[in-house]
């Protein structure tokens, strides 16, 4: 299992996130956070950070992980591939967000 497939939820979310940074902090800054959050999403796939169960109050099986100010939930597809469900801002409810994401 090395690969990952950014899903529609998740896309859309980061399409924000890197259009909140261009806004807020410039076009270096947002290319850089989109660079890191890529790089995550790979060491994601390759398991090169520990996966950390969605704690069972959310209602979903799957996993997640903190880039910066941002949670990165996923699961694993049917094709065996990592499939990036999510980004959350650490602000946000997460077991609303998470839980409609998962329903996609």
């Amino acid at each position: 299992m090395s690969g990952y497939l950014l899903l529609k939820h998740a896309e859309h979310r980061l399409d924000e996130i890197v259009d909140f940074t261009r806004d807020h902090s410039g076009e270096a800054q947002a290319i850089r956070y989109f660079e890191g959050m890529a790089a995550k999403f790979a060491e994601i796939a390759s398991r090169q950070l520990p996966w950390r169960a969605i704690p069972a109050e959310f209602g979903v099986d799957g996993f997640f992980c903190r880039y910066e100010r941002h949670f990165i939930y996923w699961r694993i597809l049917s094709s065996e591939e990592v499939g990036i469900v999510t980004i959350l801002h650490e602000r946000m409810h997460h077991i609303a967000h998470v839980q409609q994401a998962f329903e996609i």
